[in-house]
């Protein structure tokens, strides 16, 4: 597996997570505070959250499938972009994971 599978995965989850913190206080502002902004600022977020959460399935579901994880697995970090912070978790743990795989395929330079 290429250290640039991995690199997009981590990427694509920290926008991911990032976004989808971002659009949950956008809504505590927009339902619980009242904010009058606040409801321009979710509709922004929570669109690019939506196409951006696409792009993250594809590359965890390439990284899943390049890494031969069972389907338990590959569900969970495909979810991890749905649950606020959650990304960050998993990506963390994903990375720690497969940085060693990644080292130990790289090839030796002369």
């Amino acid at each position: 597996m290429k250290k640039s599978v991995l690199t997009r995965y981590r990427i694509m989850a920290y926008v991911t997570g990032v976004l989808l913190v971002a659009l949950t206080f956008g809504m505590i502002g927009k339902y619980a505070l009242d904010m009058g902004g606040a409801a321009d600022f979710t509709q922004v977020v929570s669109i690019a959250h939506g196409w951006l959460y696409v792009v993250y399935l594809i590359f965890a579901f390439d990284l899943g499938s390049k890494a031969k994880w069972p389907v338990k697995k590959q569900l969970w970090v495909l979810l991890a972009g749905t649950v606020p912070t959650a990304a960050f978790f998993v990506e963390c743990k994903v990375s720690r994971e497969l940085e060693a795989k990644v080292a130990d395929e790289a090839p030796a330079v002369a």
